[in-house]
């Protein structure tokens, strides 16, 4: 049986869905690419949120190895990572496809 356009396998909106996948950052898109298999709003969303919490993941790694200015990067990435967290969670409530600058275009390439 093939869903809805708007359906999801969760039981839930997908504008819902959507806005989970970027919960837990890398993780929740993880979950619901996984999951979610008809859904291409939700996968976009999920690709997405796995692309961009990764790298920042992987730049505030290396960010606490460099000394005296490490510290004020991190915290610059942590309030660009929060501002941008909400952002998305946002957009994919209200059912924007908002989709980033590179990101977006390789959650999308990755999905077709």
């Amino acid at each position: 049986m093939n869903p809805e356009p708007n359906e999801t396998k969760l039981g839930i909106s997908q504008n819902q869905a959507g806005a989970l996948a970027y919960l837990l950052g890398w993780v929740s898109g993880i979950f619901f690419l996984l999951v979610e298999k008809d859904n291409p709003y939700v996968r976009f969303h999920a690709v997405q949120s796995i692309v961009v919490f990764v790298s920042f993941t992987i730049v505030s790694f290396i960010a606490g190895f460099i000394p005296v200015i490490g510290g004020i990067l991190g915290l610059l990435i942590l309030l660009v990572g929060v501002a941008l967290w909400i952002f998305l969670m946002y957009q994919a409530a209200t059912g924007n496809l908002y989709k980033l600058p590179y990101a977006g275009k390789y959650a999308e390439d990755q999905l077709n």
